[in-house]
């Protein structure tokens, strides 16, 4: 989740700071790399949960505590991913009917 608010610390401010100065090119690369980032994690914890899912399917799960915690944690950053993908397209269209 650290990388999700490294994505949410940046500003309307920095980015037309970046572009002002002519160095855009290299806070669209970090974007483009916190945004990878952030789909790893989202991922991994997709990983986890669905070893969680197996574990309790067959038995052999631990502690059901952690395992719910773990099902509970993929779904909400699968979530978060989706919510973040449909904010992206809607900003996109509107962007692409906006006349110049």
């Amino acid at each position: 989740m650290a990388n999700i608010q490294s994505i949410k610390g940046l500003s309307t401010a920095d980015l037309l700071a970046n572009k002002s100065s002519g160095n855009i090119e290299n806070s669209s690369t970090d974007f483009a790399q916190e945004l990878k980032n952030a789909l790893s994690n989202v991922n991994q914890m997709q990983i986890e949960g669905e070893k969680a899912m197996s574990d309790i399917a067959t038995g052999s799960v631990k502690d059901l505590h952690q395992a719910a915690i773990a099902i509970d944690k993929a779904e909400i950053s699968m979530k978060l991913m989706l919510e973040v993908r449909n904010k992206a397209l809607n900003a996109y269209k509107e962007i692409t009917r906006t006349q110049m």
